[in-house]
């Protein structure tokens, strides 16, 4: 299955506030963290993580998943799913 990415900036992920929807649903590792939509509508999500840093945002149509970094060597896990502002095309 392909995913169509898309990043913004990390300002302008950094200015998220709402957390993805319950069809939003991610899995995470040392390495990776896949986030899934499951939603019938496309989604523009980041992944903020326990010490308070993001990635830029990527969009997931429906049935996709996108990566992002895992938590890494420091146990920095995530902390949640939000959702953010799509680069403009």
């Amino acid at each position: 299955m392909a995913a169509c990415l898309t990043q913004v900036s990390g300002a302008e992920a950094a200015n998220r506030s709402e957390p993805a929807p319950t069809c939003v649903h991610y899995s995470t590792s040392w390495r990776y963290t896949f986030v899934t939509n499951t939603c019938d509508t496309t989604q523009h999500v980041t992944v903020e993580y326990n010490d308070g840093s993001t990635v830029p945002c990527r969009t997931a149509g429906p049935g996709d998943t996108v990566t992002f970094p895992g938590y890494g060597a420091g146990d920095n896990g995530v902390r949640a799913v939000l959702l953010c502002a799509a680069a403009p095309l």
